[in-house]
């Protein structure tokens, strides 16, 4: 797929969704371990979402691509699905464990900052400007204003460096799965959403096996929590994800990593109770400029300009 990104209202709509389902995902993931492991955890809700898909996707007669395809496309294909889901997922469950909260942040919005060179070299009609690269550090250094010095304290474990390495890897595995999947060939969304979830599930299933034995028995609230996850942030949010890759781009994607810092704060304010941070207003104003430079050009199509 080598045509121009195509950013519509419903491109914005989508990545709109996808930061406020993400944002929200943090405080459902610790109400998640409480009855389950983390790896056990990614295994369920990527295992949950794989069937669910699965079930769907046969109902449409099991679609994918349209014409033939040759043995690199589904060398692709399993590298996107290991990429996109088990291995980031368990990088940062085992890179958590040794960094701060702030540091897994700031790492998340630097997949942003990563996407930018790779697509520029690999993505036909994603070039790389001074404006869009100026756009993404400002909205790159709101989400460090947000997080505040808790993303540069240290933990002062001897694993520290480890876990910071292991929370980049994710990132960079986000970034690398989205170039990856931009350029596939025509194929059916909810087939390839269907598929990738198989590959992660395939391979975080033994790997939670391998490294923390066998699950403990879930609680029915648990259960509940772990479904949850698996429906809307796993397999509705995948959905999503692919359809913006495929269609807007992964340059336009990787915007929904700045929108994440954000709608964490403001639920854990609104559900939680916690204090907004004083920086709040000062991150919002630099993600949006940041967001609004990088994005001039399709924010002046979308509003009927020349």
């Amino acid at each position: 797929m080598t045509e121009t990104p195509d950013i519509t209202v419903k491109s914005w709509l989508m990545v709109g969704i996808l930061g406020f389902t993400w944002g929200g995902t943090f405080l459902v993931t610790e109400i998640a371990l409480e009855g389950l492991t983390p790896f056990w955890l990614a295994a369920g809700r990527i295992g949950f979402a794989a069937l669910l898909m699965t079930a769907i996707w046969a109902a449409r007669g099991f679609r994918l691509f349209d014409a033939p395809t040759h043995r690199g496309t589904w060398n692709a294909i399993l590298w996107i699905g290991a990429l996109s889901s088990a291995v980031p997922f368990m990088l940062l469950a085992w890179g958590q464990q040794f960094v701060t909260s702030g540091f897994a942040g700031v790492s998340m919005a630097a997949v942003a900052l990563i996407v930018l060179p790779m697509a520029h070299f690999l993505v036909p009609g994603e070039q790389l400007t001074l404006r869009k690269g100026l756009g993404f550090i400002i909205g790159f250094i709101g989400v460090c204003v947000l997080i505040g010095a808790q993303a540069f304290e240290t933990t002062g474990t001897t694993m520290e460096p480890a876990g910071r390495l292991a929370c980049i890897a994710a990132a960079c595995c986000y970034a690398v799965s989205s170039v990856l999947m931009r350029k596939l060939p025509a194929v059916d969304t909810i087939g390839l959403s269907t598929v990738l979830l198989l590959i992660g599930a395939v391979l975080v299933v033994p790997l939670a096996l391998l490294v923390e034995g066998f699950p403990p028995l879930p609680g029915t609230k648990t259960i509940i929590v772990v479904i949850l996850l698996g429906l809307i942030p796993t397999a509705a949010a995948n959905l999503l994800r692919v359809l913006v890759v495929r269609t807007a781009g992964p340059v336009f994607m990787s915007l929904t990593n700045y929108q994440v810092p954000i709608w964490s704060v403001v639920l854990g304010s609104v559900l939680l109770s916690e204090p907004l941070p004083p920086s709040l207003l000062w991150a919002m104003i630099l993600i949006l400029s940041g967001v609004g430079l990088s994005q001039y050009g399709a924010l002046r199509r979308l509003f009927g300009g020349s």
